[in-house]
């Protein structure tokens, strides 16, 4: 694991010269309301599934770009996310990752973001830990809701989530220190794993969008559950709760209000 862990970064950091490519940044294509994909997210995908299968050809691919079968029964499964945050790099905002996870047996094992505009990377394998530019990270150790800085996404594909969505935001501002909006989920859950928020929530993600950050949350120390407080689908969009651990069932509790 630890080879395959080095050989995944190195291909990850690879797609840099990709990103930063304006003429391909500007190559967008409308995919529905506020949903966008670039010639990037397609040039990504393309380098980084042909690399994974020139290294790894047992293994199955999942990416947001793409539509094939996978089989998560028995089996692992990469899931991509060439650019999570592409409103974001469309808009200048440098807020954007690849996010690659790997997920066997519907357990998150492996997790690498990286955000080539500050070079900051994010990894983890399950039982190595979780590291932040080649150091170790863990998860805040704050104790209560009240206390907390919390992260959220506003769910911008689905918009008829929109009155629940800021409903929820609002009860849990209204408890909570502040609440922060950084339009990429992947990195947002690296930002929790790292301490630097407290909690994490979003309604309708997709499986690229959290698959690598919960292999690195969980190996901060972290908690990352659907709304149920069951285990997150890989195979479906899920509504996702995620935490330092310490503040889950409160914050789950106020989003249930």
């Amino acid at each position: 694991m630890i080879n395959m862990l080095e050989n995944i970064i190195d291909i990850v950091k690879r797609t840099k010269s990709i990103i930063l490519d304006i003429n391909k940044k500007n190559d967008v294509t409308v995919k529905g309301y506020g949903n966008y994909v670039t010639q990037v997210d397609f040039e990504v995908q393309s380098y980084l599934k042909e690399q994974l299968f020139a290294l790894f050809p047992s293994i199955q691919f999942m990416g947001e770009e793409e539509t094939s079968f996978v089989d998560f029964e028995n089996a692992s499964v990469w899931i991509l996310d060439p650019i999570d945050g592409t409103a974001n790099l469309i808009h200048n905002l440098n807020q954007s990752a690849v996010s690659l996870g790997l997920v066997t047996n519907y357990e998150p094992v492996l997790g690498v973001v990286y955000n080539p505009f500050t070079d900051e990377l994010f990894y983890a394998e399950k039982g190595k830990g979780a590291y932040f530019n080649g150091e170790k990270i863990s998860v805040s150790q704050t104790p209560s809701l009240k206390h907390s800085l919390i992260s959220l996404g506003t769910a911008p594909y689905k918009k008829t989530l929109s009155e629940d969505v800021f409903s929820s935001a609002r009860k849990v501002y209204e408890r909570c220190e502040d609440i922060r909006r950084f339009g990429a989920a992947a990195l947002e859950l690296c930002y929790l794993a790292a301490g630097r928020t407290d909690g994490f929530f979003e309604r309708n993600l997709k499986p690229w969008d959290y698959a690598a950050g919960a292999a690195i949350l969980n190996e901060a120390g972290g908690k990352i559950t659907n709304y149920s407080l069951g285990p997150v689908s890989f195979e479906t969009p899920d509504d996702i709760i995620a935490s330092n651990g310490k503040i889950h069932n409160e914050l789950h509790s106020v989003l249930h209000m």
